[in-house]
């Protein structure tokens, strides 16, 4: 679904030198190369504090703490994402509050989300699904007209702009109160190991995550909160950092390919190409297609056959997971993400692709739905 072979092999000298350099001064955890790669994102995304740490779960865990979120307090979220969104809310003892996404975008939906709001609810996370934003504006008014924090979950759609309905665009995952990121290798922004950031323009709730990630501790062995061990090492900001720098350069590769899959679909009744909000760009984490009246079994065969990947992003939602069964919810409760579990396929996009293999896979998708 990715070629970070290819991409490494541009990057090689850069990436080769900076290991090499901690690796010398040994600056492993919170070193120089930490502090710099902090220092840059911040800038990138126009936000006050970036708190680094060991991987995105941890983002979402540190932000509901940092929040004191108690047992039995609600948190609304979407059934369609990827399990940690809803995992971290249960492990913090909170009740997951699932709802329905939009069939065009995959976000989701703010309708959904007011209904599902109670006396308990304290928190929505909305999930910024495959690279673009959720209707942010929308979400921050039901946020503050209920009082209610915003953790956005923006582990796939890191660089992509959100513009509110004033005109003013700010980054994903600066809009809401808190902002988390995964830097999984496979992601937009990817280290070569696990890591994951918080993002907050609020210098409390700032202060109040990095004693988190750090045990707790406000002075050295003095701990007056519970706390956890997360930490991004210095390699890995170091490779981050490189990284960073063709963030942009990089979302406009996964555009190209998305826009060569989009025409190459554009006549074909099966497929139903990515729709993109009006108030979002799209930096297309993953391309992600809806089918209708094919058997995507045999469709991922055929492609697998021809040495093409392609995945589902997600076979089962959130509330027919079984660890996650619950008696207020049950098939047929969230009927557009339930068709999207079993319509969607998605096809690999990255920043290594030329237009020859493009070619490659979009013909044999095609290849196959004329048969």
């Amino acid at each position: 679904m990715v070629d970070l072979a290819g991409q490494y092999q541009k990057i090689k000298p850069e990436v080769d030198a900076a290991i090499a350099e901690i690796l010398t001064n040994t600056s492993f955890i919170n070193g120089p190369a930490v502090k710099l790669f902090q220092n840059n994102l911040e800038k990138y995304l126009d936000v006050k504090h970036v708190i680094p740490c060991a991987n995105g779960t941890d983002a979402l865990q540190v932000a509901m703490m940092a929040l004191n979120l108690q047992p039995g307090d609600e948190v609304i979220t979407t059934s369609f994402t990827f399990i940690a969104t809803a995992e971290v809310i249960a492990l913090l003892q909170l009740t997951p509050v699932l709802v329905d996404v939009d069939p065009d975008t995959f976000n989701i939906s703010p309708e959904a989300i007011e209904k599902a709001i109670t006396a308990k609810t304290k928190a929505i996370v909305p999930v910024h699904l495959f690279g673009q934003c959720a209707d942010m504006d929308r979400i921050m008014e039901i946020a503050e007209k209920h009082h209610l924090y915003v953790i956005e979950d923006n582990a796939q759609a890191i660089g992509a702009d959100y513009t509110s309905k004033d005109g003013s665009t700010k980054k994903a995952g600066t809009i809401g109160h808190i902002g988390c990121t995964s830097f999984f290798p496979s992601k937009n922004l990817g280290c070569y190991g696990d890591g994951g950031a918080i993002f907050t323009n609020d210098d409390t709730l700032a202060n109040q995550m990095r004693i988190v990630v750090n045990h707790g501790m406000t002075v050295r062995y003095y701990h007056d909160f519970v706390g956890v061990n997360s930490r991004l090492d210095s390699i890995q900001a170091a490779i981050l950092d490189i990284k960073l720098k063709r963030l942009n350069q990089y979302a406009d590769a996964r555009r190209y390919a998305a826009n060569y899959y989009n025409k190459a679909f554009a006549h074909c009744d099966k497929l139903k190409t990515p729709v993109v909000a009006p108030f979002t760009t799209h930096v297309f984490h993953q391309y992600t297609l809806v089918t209708h009246c094919v058997n995507r079994q045999k469709l991922m065969e055929h492609l697998q056959s021809k040495g093409i990947a392609c995945a589902i992003y997600y076979p089962v939602p959130l509330h027919l997971q079984k660890a996650y069964l619950d008696p207020r919810y049950k098939k047929g409760d969230f009927p557009v993400t339930e068709s999207l579990c079993n319509s969607v396929i998605s096809l690999p996009i990255h920043t290594e692709f030329d237009d020859e293999t493009l070619e490659y896979v979009t013909s044999n998708v095609l290849d196959f739905l004329k048969d």
